[in-house]
């Protein structure tokens, strides 16, 4: 057969709702067979490359706090209690997506469910893709359960949203009650699908889906980016939405760790376009841009909050609650006590900062006003 036959032969795969997707060297899309294998060299890259953005920051050094000589406070009895969609937090964090599909997921999952449960924070699991995949996805659910260890937890499932439409609900839903969801983060990542092999590069429409479904589920829908942030002008493509029928946007923005960086050493090895790796919209920035915009609508900040400073730094810009990932991971491996040790010292520092501010609680903290340095 020549060239020419074999083209006009060839018919490209679609997924489920109907989109074309890339061939990869061994197979449609994101190779789906070699999935948890991908998940896998996912988690060793973050252990063991230098994967945080490099001249981008999150802009948080950019600001402030007020700082009170006077305060009134007692640090003890710091009330650092939250509500995010519709759940009572004991902090204002969620442990944010990292990883599922994998073994070793199954471990941190089950690490990071634990912590969690003890410390009355939220979590967000990794992208449950691999969970809409037949028997290779029922293989793979046990890597998700985290409810027999975390039953109080608000618990967000994860999808991306090159998968999300009508036609794939029945999955979606189904996956969602397999994990005992409580929500469900959808999350946009062009960048980093673009540099992934076989990875989704056609978001064209996808704002009608995210419409459509969001519009559809019994679950509330937060949309989040995966460090590279939304800002500004996602805001105004979602403006344009009849309805905005979401609860929430985590912006996960950049200055942190960079999933342009991290796909480019999976698929080479080495970082080949240092450029596209520190791309996006800082976090504190799209902290503000979203928040001035949407002023309404559950806010959650993620992308390089690594302390509590950060934290109480993101809560002053408009954030309802941070989310935290990758300085998780390595403790997540450990053990829960790993990861128990690592939040407690995160929520000691929030605390410090709000005692430091004369402020009680988190509404008195979101009424301060940081600083603007030049």
């Amino acid at each position: 057969m020549c060239m020419s036959e074999l083209s006009s032969s060839f018919t490209r795969p679609v997924n489920a709702c109907g989109q074309s997707v890339t061939v990869g060297p061994t197979g449609p899309g994101n190779d789906r067979a070699g999935m948890p294998a991908r998940k896998r060299r996912h988690i060793d890259v973050c252990l063991t490359e230098d994967v945080d953005n490099g001249r981008m920051t999150t802009g948080f050094e950019r600001y402030r706090l007020p700082y009170n000589g006077l305060t009134q406070t007692s640090l003890h009895t710091i009330d650092l209690s939250a509500e995010f969609l519709g759940a009572r937090l004991r902090a204002p964090v969620l442990i944010g997506a990292m990883t599922g599909g994998a073994a070793l997921s199954r471990t941190i999952n089950r690490n990071l469910g634990a912590a969690a449960q003890e410390l009355g924070v939220g979590m967000m699991l990794g992208s449950q893709r691999i969970m809409l995949e037949g028997a290779l996805g029922e293989l793979a659910a046990d890597s998700f359960d985290i409810r027999d260890i975390a039953p109080d937890v608000l618990l967000i499932g994860n999808i991306g949203l090159s998968q999300i439409c009508r036609e794939a609900m029945p999955d979606l839903v189904k996956a969602l009650d397999r994990v005992g969801a409580d929500a469900l983060a959808v999350h946009t990542n062009p960048l980093q699908e673009a540099l992934q092999s076989g990875g989704d590069t056609d978001f064209s429409g996808s704002i009608g889906r995210l419409h459509d479904v969001a519009g559809l589920l019994d679950y509330p829908v937060l949309l989040k980016e995966v460090g590279h942030g939304l800002g500004a002008a996602a805001v105004s493509a979602l403006l344009r939405m009849p309805g905005l029928p979401l609860a929430a946007i985590d912006v996960a923005g950049a200055g942190g760790t960079s999933w342009a960086r991290v796909e480019q050493f999976v698929r080479y090895g080495e970082l080949r376009h240092p450029e596209l790796a520190d791309w996006g919209v800082p976090t504190a920035q799209a902290i503000t841009e979203v928040r001035e915009a949407l002023p309404g609508i559950g806010l959650v900040a993620s992308g390089g909050v690594r302390t509590g400073m950060d934290a109480a730094k993101a809560l002053v810009l408009g954030a309802d609650v941070v989310a935290v990932a990758r300085p998780l991971l390595a403790p997540a491996i450990e053990s829960k006590t790993a990861v128990v040790d690592w939040l407690g010292e995160f929520l000691d520092e929030l605390r410090i900062c709000m005692h430091g501010c004369g402020t009680t609680d988190l509404p008195a903290l979101r009424r301060t006003t940081p600083t603007k340095l030049c």
